[in-house]
């Protein structure tokens, strides 16, 4: 599965970006969605989709991330509000499918204070 990422940038506390990952196939993906890796930090998932349409998001993003997923265009999206300077990150789309897992190059998110 080939993911392509796009959608990071700069942007002030406070304010909204939405990041998009593009899937070669969405065919029997169990999970889709998106992991984190904060400077000196360990990686870490932010949001995903579980076969089903079931959703988890990590505690510090929920209520401000929300997770959606177009099975139309292979693509699945991650609109983030309410961005805090602790989301300065690069963020990594992840598909696990027959148990494996791929992952998308990453895209920057700076988050200004």
């Amino acid at each position: 599965v080939q993911l392509q990422a796009s959608g990071g940038g700069l942007v002030q506390a406070g304010g909204s970006l939405r990041l998009s990952c593009a899937a070669s196939t969405t065919f029997s993906i169990n999970v889709i969605g998106w992991y984190r890796q904060a400077p000196g930090k360990q990686r870490e998932s932010v949001a995903v989709i579980v076969s089903g349409g079931g959703t988890n998001y990590a505690d510090s993003v929920k209520g401000r991330f929300t997770i959606s997923r177009d099975n139309a265009k292979n693509t699945v999206y991650l609109q983030m509000n309410s961005l805090k300077p602790e989301d300065t990150a690069v963020y990594y789309c992840y598909v696990r499918r027959y148990g494996m897992d791929y992952w998308g190059k990453g895209t920057l998110v700076t988050v200004s204070s």
